[in-house]
């Protein structure tokens, strides 16, 4: 059973994660953040934001013919890098049963600079994005969808109303090759009978860097 959770009635589950400091992808403490499962029949809010690929996009001219992933993630996030090959694997499979798909940055780059313009071009090169990836400057598309992390999912049936709010696999920061494709294997489903699955597992993730 999904839980009601909207816009400002956002439940956040926050958590201090201690990591080596060893560890070059992270600071030796990140905040990191549980999504809440969202309210199903939700409709997609609009927006229209700049790609790194130099053009507008907008909610409707990434809608796919049998539902929509629209993804909040970043390029300094330990959680974003553990799965991007997966996200890319994942958004272009999904294309080929008619689910459209885009993801969105939100953090401040000025507190955050690994996520500036100029590096999200980088990142989308470097790891070959198969689908749009903008900047929500303002961080008013974060706020209206009420995401809380990176990586973020929010997967819309061909209605455009929100069917699942869950994570990718299970894999966190580990990229577990064997981590069942979740995310996939729901908006598959939701593409062939528009039924989402009941069992949905909340995302991790780096937490959205809000301006202050």
């Amino acid at each position: 059973m999904l839980c009601v959770s909207t816009r400002a009635r956002i439940f956040l589950r926050v958590r201090y994660r201690t990591f080596p400091q060893s560890d070059p992808d992270s600071f030796a403490t990140i905040l990191s953040a549980t999504t809440p499962m969202g309210q199903p029949g939700w409709p997609a809010a609009p927006f229209d934001l700049l790609g790194t690929d130099g053009e507008r996009h907008t909610h409707e001219s990434v809608r796919g013919a049998n539902g929509t992933v629209i993804m909040f993630i970043c390029n300094h996030c330990p959680y974003v890098k553990a799965v991007v090959a997966k996200i890319v694997r994942d958004m272009t499979e999904l294309r080929e049963h008619g689910i459209g798909s885009i993801a969105v940055m939100s953090n401040d780059p000025v507190a955050y600079p690994d996520d500036s313009f100029e590096n999200m071009k980088a990142f989308a090169r470097q790891h070959k994005f198969t689908f749009p990836y903008v900047f929500d400057e303002a961080q008013d598309v974060a706020r209206t969808y009420g995401a809380v992390c990176t990586p973020d999912f929010f997967g819309f049936n061909r209605s455009y109303r929100l069917a699942y709010r869950g994570r990718l696999d299970a894999s966190g920061r580990s990229s577990d090759p064997n981590a069942a494709r979740e995310l996939f294997d729901a908006m598959v489903s939701i593409a062939r009978s528009g039924k989402a699955p009941e069992v949905q597992h909340p995302s991790v993730g780096c937490s959205i860097k809000w301006r202050g």
